[in-house]
């Protein structure tokens, strides 16, 4: 029955009066006929309301009921036709709210007489349905039967009633849930023995409406729960599942193939089973109405695969599926709501700011009546809470409704709910017929209130002047939410996006079965159904995964249907088509198979609403441009669509056209004149295709997106489009193509010339919207300004303006000042704009109140911004709730905000640099930080109730936030609690942590964050393992004898002693390679890390003794340094082969992660020690290190197989500033080029210390050595080369000798280094074991260093020793090169030789050759350079 007889006979009449009104009453005597059938349909419609009314109940009525319904369907039909054959002879044009088609036919005679015998056989049958009406007694109820008074008000809904902002949709369940949730966690955590052959099966029981699935919901998102189980699938069963179906959601849920190739029950129980081998899983299924969908569908896939543990949660409004499902017994039943839970229920849904709570609270006990008769049922007080806030606040409308009769209708279905009823009984006739159409739309789809209304017009259920359709719809359906009939949707803005409860939608659904047909593709039943009777709508969805069971033939007898919704694969084949489907008025089809009926598309003359999903078409047919009725056609996700017929610019009653990305336009398409929304309109400036002066004559626009604006070659084009003339224009949305990449600034390529932005800016000027426009976007701008009208008030009044999106501009670099003085705006998002540095005054800056109803402002990825001026006598904001700021440079929130903005509520400060402290907000009630690296201190904001603080490690100090309740902590590097913990005393702390803090946590009192959070009254801490946030907890309660409960064992948690089975005869030092004191060293260093792996998989001894830390330690040094296999090693070590590999595999992994420092370039000391090293034992002054690679075989023989490893080198034998490589794919030189070293010495971050002053007045930087394999640079130097001899000697001189003999001297400690390391650590050499050779080395060199560091430490005396005897033979060595030369004087005459041979070429004599001489030169002062050092 989604039509409603009383609203849809006004439609008619209203239609009918206007004819009669006219000349009509005068052509070839058809006037009569007309008058007969308005004054038939008046007579009718006195007692239309009652048959409605009884419709429900009387089957008699029933079939009368639908007689006279289709009888009306035919009038509306021959409407359509009159407009159809006007619209032929050249009419298209005329607005349809004004012109008369009626009219039009009786003014040709053959129209006139095909029009008047239709009208004469309709009046015959009224006579009938009018005779036969008097056998019912129907009461005449006036238009609204008994309630006219109230509901006449609201008919185009109460302008002055505040929507559903206003009042509070929560709780749906009362306090109790709460409770419930905690029991049920508990008892599906429970570990004790398993029934139903090891699944535990719960079942929550209750009637339609009381809260099941929101109690289910609750414990399916509970922190325990969602930490416990692996995989967790949600399944909404309801009545009609299919196995196939079920089988297919639940994969997709677990994360399988969401496609399987086979569709067959056995395959897919095989996919399934596969997608949860091992896993422990937690399966909701909620609303089951049989047991099979259990026993029969997924019971066997979860018996066979799912780990031990896992558990089922069914909801279900009947015990008997909880007895057939094997739940353990007691089952959950949801109570009612108490009382005062649903009369607090129900003042949440009355409050308005019309009727306040003290007013409402003196109606109490009428209130707690009408409760009792809802019977606590929190879905029917939600919906009567709806009721009585229309009713308004008076005693007498309370009254009226506790008082009616229809509270005990005996005769009522069992599938209708009371409360709904009584709903729906006071509801306008006009409001009926739009909640039951609303019923229809799948619950597995999106639907907007703009493409809702859009189906409410094309049925007819919203009629007047054509200007006013779109508005009228809206109030329909805002009164739909403020009567809680329908919910929003909360993840999307304002009420965009509403549902529909169950028990709601179950009542529509009942009272439209006589005309409609609700299904899922995957019931049985359908084809029984569609056979059954004729339908005027059908609606036919799936739960994501679309078996496309459906034949299209199978639908060819429903030829009366006037809505098709289908979200479906339909089977087609070529020749089918829609012809069989002429009354369709809406037609939504979700389809790649609809390709096969595009060409019969212009066969749907009556069709109004055209949505076309994934239609695999890339072209519209040309003769679409038959549906001349057609108003709304949605083809934006149709992908594959380019080109746009040339004549769908023909189709003059388009309201709404939705475009797809890539599609082009035609020309012409200025003569679409009643368009009213139009998006994804492309600016393109090729002459085939249609441009932007097109847009000038759509004055009716009030939807309209621009995109590729950057495309528009002249700011005239833009002037033509007059949106400035557009009055009715509410939302705009100026799309350029973006020129920022993901990082906020401007791409490489995209570099915008100041001609660009001049151009850009020009053409945006000209784009200046109307005055009423309410919503802007400006997106993807690259001007240095923004438009001139968006900078001053002056240019254009946007006092309409409420929401205002800045997004993407690339170089723009001020915000305007014009913003403070929108009077209305009441949102504002800038989001990336790079250019931005410094916003100043100016911003601020108004006559009056700035920023008067600014309500949330969001400052996103401004990155560059670093300053925020806002003098503190400046007031403006006054009304901001929630501002963000995420993503820049800022260094302070300026004072004047927080004293201004006295009404901000909410404060978001996110990847905010620099930001070093926040203080006196004394409003904000919600802070959220999150990484702001250099956030320091919190203070004085007395009011704030919920924190939260995400990485932001420099944080200290945390006070006066006395009215702290929630605190909630993330950070994974954390190892302790903050010190701020102690100061504070939140009701509730929650926190992320890594598992190492989490442990300290469980120890609870005896552990050492105790004092941190043992003030706290509940604390639920986390810590992840893989997928999984949430796979350790830690749940404290204070109140509750300091309760703790955790899945973390404490007993093992600080273990760190040495089993005696990890040590031999052999003794520590010889086995493992270092002293005692060297291991527990590097057992502190990978304490946190390795504990973590170590406690995420229980490692344990063959016997079932848990592995220590230091057990652990030494399991993997045995590994290491041994290279014998995991097998050999856990054999001696009785430990299991795949434990000794994943502990050696966390050893390594902890050992890069928290020791690299041991490999890392030295602090300027240090490195003051090793060129003192160097100079003293090797002679070579101001060297920091050697360079050398060498090749790790890993087992492998081939060259090409390995690693190959760099490596600086120090005199004490030690690693530094390693890189790896392939030995395949790279050689020396190609390494080097890769390497850390190489970039950091290139670009002078490091080898930048203190220089060596020569005698000459000559310096020496830092530098290092490496053989000849290596090119010589400024900051590495090779050995002299045969070609690099001097032309005067037969062999090197003496100065190039002496350093090659001192290069090859120093760089013989890398063979000794490299030979010490690789005899320690074997596994270099045999290359066993499950971890990454690049890891497996890098821990090898850490450990080689640390050993070296220890031993340095720990005989200190012996190293000074050393030390001195290396500084006396570094001096005798020098003594005896010095005396050799004066002895000698060899090197002297070299030298002088070199001198004049070198003055004799630079005079002219010689070989001639300038750059050889230069050369030489070159060569001879180095030579004396090193002789001088």
């Amino acid at each position: 029955m989604a039509m409603v007889l009383d609203a849809f006979a006004s439609y008619l009449v209203d239609m009918l009066t206007q004819a009669a009104a006219d000349e009509v009453k005068t052509m070839l005597g058809v006037s009569g006929e007309i008058d007969k059938m308005g004054d038939k349909l008046r007579d009718l419609k006195n007692f239309l309301v009652d048959a409605d009314r009884r419709n429900i109940t009387e089957e008699t009525v029933q079939e009368w009921v639908g007689q006279l319904k289709r009888a009306m369907y035919e009038a509306a039909d021959i409407l359509d036709l009159c407009q159809l054959k006007a619209m032929k002879r050249g009419s298209s044009s005329v607005d349809a709210g004004c012109f008369n088609p009626l009219l039009f036919c009786m003014r040709n005679p053959f129209h006139a007489r095909e029009i008047g015998t239709r009208i004469k056989a309709l009046n015959q049958r009224l006579d009938d349905i009018k005779e036969r009406s008097a056998a019912f007694k129907f009461i005449d109820l006036g238009s609204d039967g008994d309630h006219s008074n109230n509901t006449h008000a609201s008919r185009h809904g109460n302008p002055s009633r505040e929507t559903v902002g206003d009042f509070d949709r929560s709780a749906i369940v009362g306090d109790k849930i709460e409770e419930d949730t905690r029991a049920l966690v508990a008892q599906i955590m429970q570990t004790k023995k398993d029934v139903n052959d090891g699944i535990k099966v719960v079942a929550i029981v209750g009637v339609g409406g009381i809260g099941k699935t929101t109690l289910a919901q609750k414990v399916f998102n509970d922190e325990a729960i969602q930490g416990e189980f692996s995989k967790k699938i949600w399944l909404s069963v309801n009545q009609n599942f299919g196995d196939v179906d079920l089988l297919r959601r639940a994969i997709i849920e677990a994360g399988g193939d969401a496609q399987p190739h086979e569709s067959s029950k056995t395959s897919l129980h095989e996919t399934l089973k596969n997608t949860l081998i091992d896993q422990k899983t937690f399966l909701v299924m909620d609303d089951v109405w049989n047991h099979r969908a259990w026993d029969d569908v997924l019971k066997l896939p979860l018996l066979n695969a799912a780990a031990s543990g896992s558990r089922v949660l069914v909801t279900t409004r009947d015990e008997v599926v909880a007895r057939g499902v094997k739940a353990i017994w007691p089952y959950h039943h949801v109570d009612t709501l108490a009382p005062e839970d649903a009369w607090s229920l129900l003042k949440k849904q009355v409050r308005s700011s019309e009727i306040d709570e003290d007013h409402i609270n003196k109606l109490k006990d009428i209130g707690l009546k009408i409760i009792q008769k809802c019977g606590c049922l929190p879905i029917a007080v939600k919906v009567m809470g709806g009721l009585l806030r229309e009713r308004g606040g008076l005693r007498r409308g309370w009254q009226q409704v506790l008082d009616d009769s229809k509270w005990s209708r005996t005769k009522m279905p069992d599938e209708l709910n009371h409360t709904v009823y009584l709903s729906y009984e006071y509801m306008p006739s006009y409001l009926k017929q739009c909640f039951l159409y609303y019923s229809l739309l799948p619950k597995s789809r999106i639907f907007t209130m703009n493409e809702v209304v859009a189906m409410w017009i094309s049925e007819g259920f919203i009629h007047g002047n054509s200007n006013d359709l779109e508005e009228s719809g809206e109030n329909y359906y805002k009164e739909l939410v403020s009567r809680n009939l329908i919910e929003p949707d909360k993840s999307y803005v304002d009420i965009w996006v509403c549902s529909m409860h169950d028990v709601v939608r179950s009542f529509a659904q009942y009272m439209t079965k006589d005309e409609a047909l609700v299904t899922q593709d995957g019931d049985k039943n359908i084809l029984a159904k569609l056979g059954s009777q004729k339908f005027l709508r059908l609606s036919i969805e799936t739960n994501r995964s679309q078996s496309g069971e459906l034949d299209w033939k199978s639908l060819q007898a429903q030829q009366s249907v006037r809505t098709l919704i289908s979200t479906i694969q339909i089977k087609m084949k070529p020749g089918d088509s829609l012809v069989n489907f002429s009354s369709l008025r809406t037609l939504h089809i979700e389809s790649t198979n609809m390709v096969v009926l595009v060409e019969s598309l212009h066969q749907l003359k009556h069709l109004r609403y055209l949505t076309l999903v994934n239609a695999g078409m890339s072209v519209l047919p040309g003769n679409i441009v038959k549906m001349k009725l057609l108003q709304f056609l949605d083809i934006a996700r149709c992908t594959k669509l380019v080109n746009l017929p040339d004549n769908i610019v023909k189709l003059g009653q388009l309201w709404i056209l939705a475009l797809p990305k890539a599609s082009m336009v035609p020309r012409g398409f200025g003569g679409l004149t009643n368009m009213r929304r139009l998006r994804m309109f492309r600016a393109h400036m090729d002459v085939d295709w249609c441009s932007l002066d097109e847009l000038g004559p759509l004055s009716q626009l009030r939807f309209l997106a621009l995109v590729e604006l950057e495309n528009v070659s002249a700011a005239s084009f833009a002037s033509n489009a007059r949106l400035g003339e557009k009055t009715h224009l509410i939302k705009l949305f100026l799309c350029c193509t973006s020129k920022l990449g993901d990082d906020g600034l401007v791409k490489e390529k995209e570099d915008v010339s100041e001609e660009e932005q001049q151009r850009i800016e020009k053409v945006h000027d000209k784009l200046c919207p109307p005055p009423g426009v309410e919503l802007l976007q400006i997106k993807g701008y690259f001007g240095r300004q923004l438009p001139r009208w968006m900078m001053s008030t002056s240019m254009v009044s946007l006092n309409n303006l409420k929401t205002l999106f800045f997004d993407d501009l690339a170089c723009c670099t001020q915000l305007p000042n014009g913003l403070c003085q929108l009077p209305n705006l009441q949102f504002l998002q800038v989001s990336r704009a790079p250019c931005i540095k410094h916003v100043g005054t100016g911003f601020l800056e108004a006559p009056a109140a700035s920023f008067a109803r600014l309500n949330e402002m969001k400052l996103f990825a401004m990155v560059e911004w670093a300053e925020w001026d806002w003098e503190e006598q400046v007031q403006a904001m006054r009304r901001l709730e929630k501002l963000v700021l995420m993503n820049c440079k800022l260094r302070h929130v300026p004072p004047g905000l927080a004293s201004s903005a006295r009404s901000l509520k909410i404060l978001g400060l996110q990847y905010v640099k620099h930001l070093s402290y926040i203080e006196s907000f004394p409003s904000v009630v919600e802070l959220l930080v999150n990484r702001c690296p250099d956030l320091e201190r919190i203070t004085n904001l007395p009011n704030l109730q919920k924190l939260s603080i995400m990485y932001c490690p420099k944080l200290k100090v945390l006070e006066r936030i006395a009215s702290l309740e929630r605190l909630v902590l993330e950070d994974y590097n954390m190892e302790k609690l903050p010190e701020y913990m102690r100061n504070i005393k939140p009701k509730h702390l929650q926190l992320f942590c890594r598992l190492w803090l989490l442990s300290v946590v469980a120890t609870g009192q005896s552990g050492t964050e105790w004092d941190k959070f043992g003030q706290v009254e509940h604390v639920k801490a986390y810590a992840g393992d893989g997928d999984s946030q949430r796979k350790w907890y830690v749940l404290y309660t204070r109140g509750d004898n300091c309760k703790l409960d955790s899945n973390i064992s404490s007993s093992t948690v600080f273990e760190e002693t040495l089993s005696s089975s990890m040590v031999d005869a052999q003794g520590f030092d010889a086995l493992y390679k270092m002293r005692r004191s060297t291991f527990s060293y590097i057992c502190s260093l990978v304490r946190i890390p390795f504990f973590e792996g170590m406690m995420a998989r229980d490692h344990t001894f063959v016997d079932g003794r848990l592995l220590s830390l230091q057990d652990g330690v030494a399991v993997a040094l045995r590994v290491l340094n041994s290279g014998d296999s995991p097998l050999t090693v856990g054999s001696s070590l009785g430990v299991n082969e795949s434990t000794v590999s994943l502990v050696t595999q966390l050893f390594v992994q902890a050992m890069c992660q928290r020791a690299m420092h041991h490999l890392g370039w030295p602090g300027s000391a240090k490195m003051e020690k090793i060129k003192n090293k160097f100079h003293k034992i090797h002679g070579l002054p101001n060297c920091c290190g050697v360079v050398h690679t060498t090749h790790i075989p890993f087992g492998s023989e081939n060259h090409d197989h390995g690693v190959l490893l760099q490596a600086m080198f120090y005199p004490d034998l030690r690693f530094a500033n390693t890189w790896r490589g392939a030995s395949g794919s790279m050689n020396q030189l190609s390494l080097l080029h890769d390497s850390s070293l190489f970039k950091s010495c290139q670009e002078g971050t490091v080898l930048n210390g203190r220089k060596l002053n020569l005698s000459d007045g000559l310096d020496v930087g830092e530098y290092i050595i490496g053989d000849a394999g290596y090119p010589l640079l400024p900051w590495l130097l090779t050995p002299y080369r045969l070609e690099d001899k001097d032309l005067l000697f037969a062999d090197f001189p003496p100065y190039q000798a002496e350093f090659n003999r001192r290069h090859s001297a120093a760089l013989d400690i890398t063979l000794s280094a490299l030979r010490r390391w690789k005899d320690t650590w074997k596994i270099l050499h045999r290359g066993v074991g499950s971890c990454p050779p690049s890891q497996t080395i890098c821990a090898c060199c850490i450990l080689h260093n640390i050993v070296i560091d220890m031993q340095e430490e720990e005989e200190e005396e012996e190293e000074e020793e050393v030390r001195r005897l290396a500084d006396e033979d570094a001096v005798r060595m020098r003594d005896i090169l010095s005396r050799h030369l004066m002895e000698s004087g060899g090197h002297t005459m070299a030298v002088a030789e070199a001198d004049q041979q070198a003055a004799a070429v630079a005079s002219g004599s010689g070989d001639g050759n300038n750059e050889q001489g230069a050369c030489r030169r070159q060569r001879a002062d180095r030579g004396k350079e090193k002789v001088h050092a």
